[in-house]
């Protein structure tokens, strides 16, 4: 493998694998908030918040941690402007206090927060405006969840969208695809990548086993480990669909993301922590398997981007897949079939916001990775030119990422009316 190429899957690793309480989308706005007022050097009398359709799909019927059980656009920024520590960027309301929760409620309804839909061509678009007084701050977050764009005070640009455009630029995920993610994982050096891996086997394991010893949302976890034959299928399915009830509703504890969800980051990682423990597996070989998963989910979704009408826990669970079997010894050709399969099956599921049913989604994404996987063991699958597959997983991937994107736009746009606007 060339070094070149090496490097860009540690960065890209390093880049994807972050840190975040609870729901990304709420805790972006409460972050862009947090900048804003740190810039602003003072409570600002006027909060003007604008976001695009897909983050308010998101953060419509999600918890924002930290304040009590408030969801929202505006319980978001309210937590940002009060309480939040924009050094801490995705761990933003970490140092939300008892006494910023009383005032974050005190504000609520109050008009100090106002929210506007932008109208833009970025999925993924906060613009937070502040004014106190005779200063104002305007701050821009575009493409990612701490992504900065456009940040202007009192008429003086601070940093421009293009920075951020050619930060990006140096991280080459064009170079991801499946036989060198495989190959990658076999030779890469471990201490390159041990910090973000131990940290979502850590973070990641903790929240699951908080969303199965409580009532966290619909406690679908719970309820499968409860109701389906015990056995490590079930496991796998329930642990990753616990975290998602636990982070989902509220639930305070960290995760370690992937493709800017942390929904996605429990899927890509916890069925394969499952399967490493139950197989009494060393820690390197886990996080060799973690490389495997996490760089398959973040391929599916460059092409498809960080938001969308399509269910990122399809592409999560067919890293998981590809992980298990890398764990097992299977093939390049079995894990590859095993993508097409998972793809293939379950990649119509649309994404209608954060909410208690992402954790259903989780498990039925997860469930069909499995049957995808015992197909392509048995040589079995689903072959080229039925549907949407092609003649290898470069190029079916490459066919549901257009679906996904282009496809499904329309989709993304009656989704968010059925949800947020009444006919």
């Amino acid at each position: 493998m060339e070094e070149k190429i090496q490097q860009a899957y540690t960065d890209i690793l390093k880049e994807e694998l972050k840190t975040a309480m609870g729901c990304t989308e709420p805790i972006a706005i409460a972050y862009c908030a947090a900048y804003a007022r740190k810039l602003l050097g003072k409570m600002p009398e006027s909060c003007e918040v604008s976001c695009s359709g897909n983050i308010i799909k998101n953060v419509k019927a999600v918890t924002v941690p930290q304040t009590g059980g408030l969801k929202g656009i505006e319980a978001a920024a309210l937590a940002g402007l009060v309480g939040g520590d924009a050094d801490r960027q995705l761990e933003v309301l970490t140092t939300v206090s008892d006494a910023d929760r009383e005032e974050i409620k005190r504000l609520l309804g109050s008009g100090l927060v106002s929210v506007e839909i932008l109208e833009s061509k970025h999925p993924l678009h906060i613009i937070v405006e502040l004014k106190a007084g005779a200063d104002d701050v305007s701050v821009e977050i575009v493409d990612s969840h701490t992504g900065l764009g456009n940040i202007v005070m009192n008429g003086k640009t601070l940093h421009e969208r293009e920075t951020l455009v050619k930060e990006r630029e140096e991280l080459d995920y064009d170079l991801l695809n499946i036989k060198d993610i495989l190959e990658y994982a076999n030779i890469v050096d471990l201490e390159t990548v041990s910090d973000v891996l131990k940290n979502q086997i850590e973070k990641n394991y903790g929240i699951a086993q908080e969303g199965l010893k409580h009532e966290w949302g619909a406690a679908v976890g719970k309820t499968i480990l409860n109701s389906e034959k015990n056995g490590i299928q079930t496991m796998a399915k329930a642990m990753a669909a616990a975290g998602s009830d636990a982070r989902m509703n509220g639930c305070s504890m960290p995760v370690v993301i992937n493709s800017g969800s942390g929904n996605q980051g429990l899927t890509a990682s916890l069925p394969v922590i499952v399967y490493a423990k139950d197989c009494g597996t060393d820690t390197d070989a886990l996080m060799r398997a973690l490389c495997v998963s996490n760089l398959v989910a973040i391929h599916q979704k460059t092409s498809i981007g960080k938001l969308s009408a399509y269910c990122g826990a399809v592409c999560a669970a067919a890293g998981a897949i590809s992980g298990i079997a890398y764990l097992q010894g299977a093939s390049r050709e079995v894990i590859e079939q095993s993508i097409i399969n998972t793809i293939t099956n379950v990649g119509g599921m649309v994404c209608d916001g954060a909410k208690s049913s992402c954790a259903g989604k989780i498990a039925t994404a997860l469930e069909c990775a499995f049957l995808g996987y015992e197909l392509a063991k048995s040589n079995h699958g689903f072959r080229n030119g039925e549907g949407i597959v092609k003649e290898n997983v470069e190029k079916t991937i490459a066919s549901v990422g257009r679906m996904a994107r282009d496809g499904m736009h329309e989709t993304d746009k009656e989704i968010l009316e059925i949800m947020v606007r009444k006919k």
